[in-house]
């Protein structure tokens, strides 16, 4: 599965209207991991950042591209640690 991405630094304004979410099995307390929420511009798109740096820039995916991730996820295709 090959996804284009899109590196963009977004604007405070724009980071703020992201709901933002961290998984519930991500340790620390999320402070070591990813995010991910849609954007709030009617676009359907899905933004993605590392938990300990918030404020450096994001990749932006498609819906598309965001499903085809997700069920690669759920078919076990990035299982990469379990034997």
């Amino acid at each position: 599965m090959i996804m284009s991405e899109t590196h963009q630094t977004l604007s405070p304004e724009e980071r703020a209207r992201i709901a933002w979410h961290i998984s519930t099995y991500s340790p620390h307390n999320g402070g070591s991991c990813v995010e991910a929420g849609p954007l709030n511009d009617g676009t359907e798109r899905v933004a993605v950042r590392h938990s300990k740096r918030p404020d450096a820039e994001v990749i932006i995916y498609t819906r598309a591209e965001w499903e085809a991730f997700l069920k690669g996820v759920r078919n076990g295709e990035f299982d990469f640690f379990n034997d």
